[in-house]
């Protein structure tokens, strides 16, 4: 057991989490997992609250205090993260992608000239991270390298074709293809709800109907959830793209909505997130995967699927139903289909268009079944 006590820091289950409080988030300190509690998570809790203390005195953070040679990466990284494409980007996307690959760039490449880096470079650093931290980060890392020049190449600190990572073949990790059956979600559902689990049952309700991503789901708020003549639906924005969706419930999923409004015990504020973990503390990324982990356990022992599984679960009902690709676009906020602009365009009724989706993939469902049996 941790005997260093750091603010903000908590240890679950063998793992360190950095707790942030609205203040940090607001200068861009998140809430995050910081692995395996020891040494190295607690000196990443330090250098938070460090970060923090300086936030709050106006001083920058402890990771940018370091002043880059004029027209290296690293000065190339420092401007980009000023300008308003850099601000425009998804806190996911920039914390997770780009920050966290630039923690392995930085050492070996921020002093540097991009235009001196050759390919020898770039594979050795990819093969020590292949071997030190699998193959999920290497890809991510290029990726995130490839992106890295083509700004640089826009601030015209290289040209675009010199990248020298073009000629590595950027293996990804083979991709997941777990999917959930209706009545195994219901059964967690209806295990989380006994168990006093009431917003992870509800979260259940919704990405099922929905195939909103677990993360869109912890960020809906009351004021979201709108009631037509056919029921109801949430309007939001899917926190990876910024694209406009609607997530249509069922009666099932509405019900269970409604009965965990009513357990709150008083209306939810319109502005502030819905669905909240046994503490009353809206969800994090941390606390939802930990909640859902545990009632998966006591459901299916051994089990590794996923909450994100569910997203993938819908998009193959659909398919096996039959749902326009332009449809199937716009209920999942992405590019699934080639011509998404069109389908904008020629598909304006929007909450009627996706309940076609919904109707597909009850047709998928039972295809589905029809071929198990």
């Amino acid at each position: 057991m941790n005997k260093i006590r750091i603010p903000y820091y908590v240890v679950r289950n063998g793992r360190g989490y950095f707790q942030a409080k609205p203040a940090m988030k607001a200068i861009g300190i998140a809430s995050r997992c910081l692995g395996p509690d020891g040494p190295a998570a607690w000196a990443e809790a330090h250098r938070l609250v460090e970060d923090w203390k300086r936030g709050a005195a106006g001083l920058p953070a402890v990771a940018e205090r370091k002043s880059w040679p004029i027209g290296s990466i690293g000065y190339a990284w420092d401007r980009y993260r000023r300008t308003e494409a850099w601000k425009a980007k998804a806190e996911a996307t920039r914390r997770k992608d780009w920050e966290w690959s630039w923690q392995f760039i930085a050492p070996i490449f921020g002093d540097v000239a991009p235009s001196t880096v050759q390919i020898e470079d770039i594979e050795a650093l990819r093969g020590h991270i292949l071997v030190s931290r699998g193959l999920h980060t290497a890809n991510r890392l290029i990726k995130t390298w490839r992106a890295l020049w083509n700004v640089m190449a826009a601030m015209g600190y290289c040209e675009a074709e010199a990248d020298p990572s073009r000629i590595i073949r950027n293996t990804a990790p083979k991709g997941r293809s777990a999917t959930w059956r209706p009545g195994e979600l219901a059964r967690i559902g209806k295990r989380a709800w006994r168990q006093g689990y009431k917003g992870l049952a509800a979260i259940l309700a919704v990405c099922w109907d929905t195939q909103f991503a677990p993360g869109d789901v912890r960020s809906l708020k009351a004021s979201q959830l709108i009631q037509d003549a056919r029921g109801w639906f949430f309007e939001t924005k899917r926190g990876k793209t910024g694209k406009d969706v609607i997530g249509t419930l069922s009666r099932r999923s509405s019900r269970v909505v409604a009965a965990y409004l009513k357990s709150l015990g008083a209306q939810p504020m319109r502005d502030a997130p819905l669905f909240r973990n046994r503490s009353g503390q809206p969800y994090s990324s941390d606390t939802l995967g930990d909640d859902f982990r545990d009632m998966r356990a006591l459901e299916f022992p051994d089990d590794d699927r996923k909450l994100l599984d569910i997203r993938r679960t819908g998009a193959i009902e659909a398919l096996a139903g039959q749902a326009e690709p332009g449809a199937m676009a716009m209920k999942m906020g992405n590019s699934i289909d080639k011509n998404r602009q069109l389908a904008e365009t020629y598909l304006p009724n929007r909450a009627h268009t996706i309940r076609q989706v919904d109707q597909a993939r009850l047709r998928g469902r039972r295809a589905i079944r029809e071929d198990e049996t």
